[in-house]
């Protein structure tokens, strides 16, 4: 965990999450059911999207689609893992950066895809609205959460082997910044951040450890894709994917620019093949083996210097 002013940030700093938690992790079921929902939830194609908290780049090759994606992760090793798993193609912008503080201009992006993050967040409402500042008019916010209201929660709450209810609309912290959300605290959010909910996915249905080891995953992944489009109807899987769309108005960037100052705000900054420089506040962005890092910002006189 990692400190932002009084907000705590959770820090993938060194970890070996995509070994440990995905490839040896007994995963392979939750990784297909979810790249199946994102094949019903992305738009066909576009010019620039963002992927929020990509850690190593699991899920970045579903947007092909794309033109132009920005791998933005907290961690700079998991850029890194990012990098060997994706290349280096002009297409892809590695940036370090804060989600609480997203270092792009208004109205840049196609579409934003954030899977497996909201969870870690203290203030997500401020993220959403963040990311539908970064979003075009009718841009499109592909988001998974973690949904409090699950079967497994509902029958652990009435057999009293948990004490939170799945029923209120409270968050849950279950883990230290690891939160369960209700689907309509969900909806609200990104309704007062300026989305309309569209389609909406259950996934995961069958994330039992002992259904997981007496089924196989083809017959696991192939019902749950079946059972996914009850999303609308009702949402009891522990994972929900959704698309909602950023409102009709608001500015669109020129297709030349890309990044603002995280301090002052300007979009006017200076680029050489080591720096990002404001010109405005003076404040300088490293560009090392590739990755933008928008992390911690340095005070110096212009792109030449070496702090």
């Amino acid at each position: 965990m990692t400190l932002r002013g009084t907000t705590p940030i959770c820090d993938y700093e060194d970890s070996q999450y995509q070994t440990e938690f995905w490839e040896h992790g007994n995963r392979e079921y939750e990784d297909r059911v979810e790249r199946i929902a994102l094949k019903y939830l992305l738009p066909k194609s576009g010019s620039r999207c963002l992927e929020v908290g990509a850690g190593a780049g699991r899920l970045t090759r579903e947007l092909d689609a794309f033109d132009n994606i920005v791998v933005l992760d907290y961690s700079i090793t998991q850029l890194q893992q990012a990098q060997s798993r994706l290349g280096r193609e002009a297409r892809y912008t590695y940036v370090a950066a804060d989600a609480y503080n997203l270092p792009f201009v208004s109205g840049v992006f196609d579409a934003a895809l954030m899977v497996r993050v909201i969870h870690h967040l203290t203030e997500a409402q401020s993220v959403l609205s963040s990311i539908h500042n970064t979003l075009r008019p009718n841009g499109t916010l592909i988001l998974e959460f973690a949904n409090k209201r699950n079967l497994k929660a509902i029958i652990r709450y009435f057999l009293r082997l948990q004490n939170w209810n799945p029923f209120n609309t409270e968050t849950v912290e279950y883990n230290q910044l690891n939160y369960n959300f209700h689907p309509k605290t969900i909806t609200r959010w990104l309704n007062n951040s300026g989305f309309v909910v569209g389609q909406k996915r259950s996934v995961s249905h069958f994330r039992w450890h002992i259904l997981k080891r007496i089924i196989p995953t083809d017959v696991l992944v192939t019902v749950d894709s079946l059972l996914q489009f009850t999303g609308p109807l009702w949402q009891l899987t522990p994972s929900i994917m959704l698309s909602a769309n950023a409102n009709d108005t608001g500015p669109t960037a020129e297709s030349n620019t890309l990044f603002q100052c995280t301090i002052c705000s300007s979009n006017n900054l200076e680029h050489s093949s080591n720096y990002l420089t404001c010109p405005n506040c003076g404040r300088i962005c490293v560009i090392k083996d590739g990755i933008y890092d928008f992390k911690k910002l340095h005070q110096g006189k212009g792109a030449n210097n070496n702090e």
